[in-house]
């Protein structure tokens, strides 16, 4: 029996941009090509506003940029309930969430959150003071993570040299990208303080709300 599965990513999306999409897209066809999993849906989830990233936009905006770039999409939609907490939330707290919606939506418990992320994110893992050891072996641990190979990141030699990372190998999925796409948001950002065209870079529809909203105007990065 296939493993059901619905992919989460967290983060800024700061704006969201059409590499974030596309994570989604290669995640499902390699995840399914294996023959284990069923990929039943995608949940993009905006971080709360005290996360206090530089420059990061207010999240009633980064949700409402991320709800119009999944208009497109028949299976990724946008969660609020992170960005709407009183407080910033840990991720591995975001995803015990999710699960629990998701198996209530279902009406069933087969089914399980996976993390999506890049190799730049899974590198992070090892920042001191970024992430606490025992939240990523609890999150890795119950499920899973699904990485997206990035230019200038060995993702599978991480997991191998970390033993918190290396002890759920069989739970991490290493997605090679065939068709890289180094899309910022910090050079997005950038490109619109200087009145540069992001066209193609990020969906229409966020370009319009972003001048919209003047947002990015003068960049803090």
């Amino acid at each position: 029996m296939k493993s059901r599965i619905v992919l989460v990513l967290c983060g800024s999306f700061n704006p969201i941009t059409h590499l974030h999409l596309r994570m989604f897209e290669r995640a499902r066809d390699l995840l399914q090509q294996t023959g284990k999993y069923k990929i039943e849906g995608g949940i993009i989830s905006p971080v709360h506003d005290a996360y206090g990233k530089k420059g990061l936009a207010e999240a009633k905006h980064r949700v409402a940029m991320c709800d119009l770039a999944v208009q497109t999409s028949d299976w990724i939609r946008v969660d609020h309930w992170e960005s709407q907490q009183d407080s910033w939330k840990k991720t591995r707290e975001t995803l015990s969430y999710l699960q629990g919606k998701v198996s209530a939506e279902y009406k069933v418990q087969d089914i399980t959150v996976k993390m999506l992320c890049g190799a730049d994110l899974l590198e992070s893992f090892s920042k001191p003071g970024l992430w606490a050891s025992e939240d990523i072996v609890e999150f890795v641990s119950k499920y899973g993570l699904a990485v997206i190979s990035r230019n200038g990141y060995d993702a599978q030699k991480f997991v191998e040299n970390r033993d918190e990372l290396c002890t759920q190998k069989e739970k991490i999925h290493i997605i090679p990208e065939v068709i890289y796409n180094e899309v910022s948001a910090t050079k997005i950002r950038r490109s619109i303080s200087k009145g540069e065209s992001v066209k193609y870079l990020i969906p229409d529809s966020v370009i319009e709300y972003i001048r919209q909203h003047n947002l990015y105007q003068n960049s803090e990065d």
